[in-house]
């Protein structure tokens, strides 16, 4: 299959780039030769006999959520993803194989195409190529349906993680989870979000002033906040985040407004810009329901993420804050 896609005569090393969440697969770099391409990626994903989790987060829901997560991502590659100008780099697809217990993705090899930069820590030009990356993707599909996709993109997604909200322990944020849900799904501007916008989501040039993005399994629609404020706090500590935050926020929006002209969108920026700012602190609110659940002790949980979550209950207030408690005790 690798050999047919890419004209290659053959293949001479293959590569482990990586194993996969919880034992689903492998990504694999294929060195070849004879072909205009030198190497390609292959990301293999086959259904593990045994599921092994970090934090023991395995169960048949665990298990639907990470194929159906597979099969959004074949997808993507299949239907959406030609679709990104280069402002928004994406993997070109070479092929796409589906078959009963495995994906087979072949895919450009981005290393090879100029963006072998990996980071664990970014300065201000490597974040604002980030943050470029995501206004271009929200610009780009604006307004769009996710046909085929998560109807609501992102791995926290409330609807998708019932044993995580179970575990939660803090009452009243357990409470307004679904109200929080339902602010960010209400909004008036909905695209696409990539859904899992980590720091180790994002490859850079030599110089690292542009990013392309790989990891499509959480793509779907959505408020682009929740990009913004997941990447913000992968890639940003307590006091950065707090003092960071407003001016990253800033050149995000002025970045957005760019990609929106250059993309020939015809929407009222400045309600946009309104909608979402307020929804900033409500989304980063909701990956910290999420974290609560799932891994008490994360580094994330800190004081800078609590304090924005007791300040979006307290705006909440009593009343919107207890729907799920009462809907609960309905039932």
């Amino acid at each position: 299959m690798v050999l047919q896609v890419s004209g290659a005569r053959t293949i001479v090393d293959t590569q482990i780039v990586q194993s996969l969440w919880s034992g689903y697969g492998q990504i694999l770099r294929c060195w070849l030769e004879g072909g205009a391409q030198t190497s390609v990626i292959v990301k293999h994903v086959r259904w593990p006999d045994e599921r092994q989790h970090l934090h023991g987060w395995t169960s048949e829901l665990s298990h639907e959520r990470k194929l159906q997560s597979y099969r959004v991502e074949t997808l993507w590659y299949d239907r959406y993803a030609h679709l990104c100008p280069d402002a928004c780099r994406v993997p070109r697809c070479l092929a796409l194989a589906t078959r009963a217990d495995e994906v087979i993705m072949v895919l450009e090899d981005l290393d090879a195409s100029g963006f072998a930069g990996r980071r664990q820590h970014v300065n201000e030009v490597e974040i604002d190529a980030c943050l470029a990356w995501l206004a271009s993707f929200h610009a780009t599909f604006m307004g769009e349906r996710p046909e085929g996709l998560w109807a609501t993109g992102t791995y926290w997604h409330l609807a998708t993680r019932p044993d995580e909200l179970d575990a939660l322990q803090d009452g009243p944020l357990k409470a307004a989870a679904a109200t929080i849900d339902r602010r960010l799904a209400k909004s008036p501007f909905q695209t696409f979000v990539h859904g899992d916008a980590k720091l180790a989501n994002f490859c850079f040039d030599d110089d690292g002033r542009q990013a392309a993005a790989v990891d499509f399994q959480y793509v779907g629609g959505g408020c682009g906040m929740k990009d913004v404020a997941y990447f913000i706090s992968s890639c940003l500590d307590e006091d950065e985040s707090e003092a960071m935050g407003p001016g990253l926020l800033d050149r995000y929006f002025a970045l957005l407004s760019d990609a929106l002209e250059r993309s020939s969108k015809a929407l009222d920026f400045g309600a946009l810009e309104d909608d979402w700012r307020a929804l900033y602190p409500i989304a980063w609110t909701d990956f910290y329901r999420f974290l609560q659940g799932w891994s008490p002790g994360h580094w994330k949980l800190h004081r800078y993420s609590e304090r924005l979550a007791r300040e979006v209950l307290e705006a909440l207030g009593p009343r919107e804050a207890t729907d799920l408690q009462e809907s609960q005790e309905e039932l």
